[in-house]
């Protein structure tokens, strides 16, 4: 048996370990590549994507305007001349910004044509002729050249959105009005500036006089709800579950509950909104509040998952230390614990607020979709929110609001990147490592 079995041992079988390796190092090197080529196809769509919204944002941060040659008529405008600010402000603007215009152009005197010129103004233009003399009666009786908004087709031409190149029929700049464009240009009564409008004024029907201003107001003050309400509620139920609550069936029921509750649609705590805050307790539609509250409940989850997790991240030789020199289980996390976790616990908090600051369709359902025009001025105001204000103006057909929600979609997102990059730089100020 010995000696059969010796030339059998003796047998040379092939190295294997040298192709093995091959084969490993090349699948290793074909993951790695999978890896870059996903990685470089998100960056690449990113880029698309920020690209497609500057280009057509940017411009939306200016605004052309037309120079008027305005005589302030005392006769038309104070009668009596007693400069009573009532009587001021009841004169009409409007008449007086349109024949300043005409009177540019004497050439027009078919009424349609002289209405086609007029169009090319702002419906604004009152207003600002309005405010110039209530900040200076001196203006009365003087002849001042105005700067006022032109409207929003003279402003698309202007900044190429309307190309004068196709056919007449297909873009709604006429000849005549590129004529009197042109003359305008010419005569040096037309500048781009910046659009200050955009930042200070609430939403209009006409694209040159809308603004996010009140969208962002309502935002913040149901932000300001959604912290109040979800922060400390939050915290507490995290500290409660993570280090006062026994580990039984109904406190697992209740961590399976929260998780399942972070992954529910946002529309669902709309319906639970529209049901309850508006339906049952008969809150007022459309106000920060409710929409506040929503939120807040759509926050919660993530609020509580980040604090447990800071909370769990605490060694337990801090508690042993707290309990070893004669704290109580409630001071060693009030004292201890809890300071150590809260950079943590903020973390998750703003990164809350930044999900809840982005969210659309729970303010859908509580009927925050309304056009609201002026600025809201508490928290039961009607309002609406950037997130919607951006839904809305997608869905105006007037060329002018096109850019404007790619300018508010870029005011949202650098909202969102100072929350984010605050979140990130509190993680790294105060973050301990153990």
């Amino acid at each position: 048996m010995t000696e059969m079995s010796a030339p059998a041992a003796q047998i040379q079988r092939p190295d294997l370990s040298g192709a093995r390796l091959k084969r490993r190092y090349a699948a290793e090197a074909r993951f790695r590549l999978y890896g870059l080529i996903a990685v470089l196809a998100a960056l690449g769509t990113l880029v698309l994507l920020l690209f497609s919204i500057i280009s057509n944002g940017y411009t939306a941060f200016a605004q052309h305007h037309i120079a008027l040659e305005v005589t302030f008529d005392e006769a038309e405008i104070d009668p009596t001349g007693e400069r009573d600010p009532q009587v001021l402000r009841r004169a009409n603007y409007q008449g007086i910004a349109r024949s300043s215009l005409r009177n540019a152009f004497p050439d027009v005197t078919e009424r349609r044509e002289r209405r086609a010129l007029t169009a090319l103004m702002s419906g604004s233009a009152d207003q600002t002729l309005r405010e110039l003399v209530m900040e200076n009666p001196d203006v009365i009786g003087t002849t001042q050249r105005v700067w006022v908004k032109a409207s929003d087709e003279l402003d698309s031409f202007m900044k190429g959105h309307i190309s004068r190149d196709v056919p007449e029929s297909d873009r709604r700049v006429k000849d005549r009005d590129i004529v009197w464009i042109d003359q305008l240009i010419a005569a040096g009564n037309i500048e781009s500036q910046f659009n200050t409008t955009f930042f200070t004024a609430g939403d209009s029907r006409e694209p040159e006089q809308a603004g996010i201003w009140g969208a962002t107001v309502g935002s913040f003050l149901m932000l300001f709800v959604t912290l109040v309400l979800s922060f400390p509620i939050g915290v507490l139920s995290a500290i409660y579950l993570e280090e006062f609550a026994p580990k039984n069936r109904w406190t697992d029921l209740i961590e399976v509950n929260i998780n399942n509750l972070a992954a529910v649609p946002s529309i669902v705590f709309g319906l639970l909104g529209l049901a309850v805050f508006l339906n049952f307790f008969g809150l007022p539609r459309s106000a920060p509040l409710v929409g506040g509250m929503v939120l807040a409940l759509m926050t919660l989850p993530t609020i509580i998952i980040a604090a447990r997790a800071a909370l769990k991240a605490v060694p337990p030789s801090i508690r042993e230390a707290a309990l070893g020199v004669g704290a109580s289980k409630l001071q060693a996390v009030t004292h201890h614990v809890l300071p150590l976790a809260m950079p943590g616990i903020l973390t998750g908090t703003i990164l809350g607020a930044a999900q809840a600051l982005g969210e659309t369709a729970p303010l859908l359902m509580i009927g925050m979709v309304a056009f609201i025009v002026d600025i809201p001025g508490g928290f039961t105001d009607s309002a609406t929110a950037l997130p919607v204000q951006i839904y809305l103006w997608a869905d105006s057909p007037e060329r002018a609001f096109v850019e404007k929600t790619s300018a508010a979609i870029m005011v949202l997102l650098a909202f969102l990147v100072v929350m984010n990059a605050v979140a990130v730089l509190l993680r790294k100020r105060f973050e301990r490592r153990w």
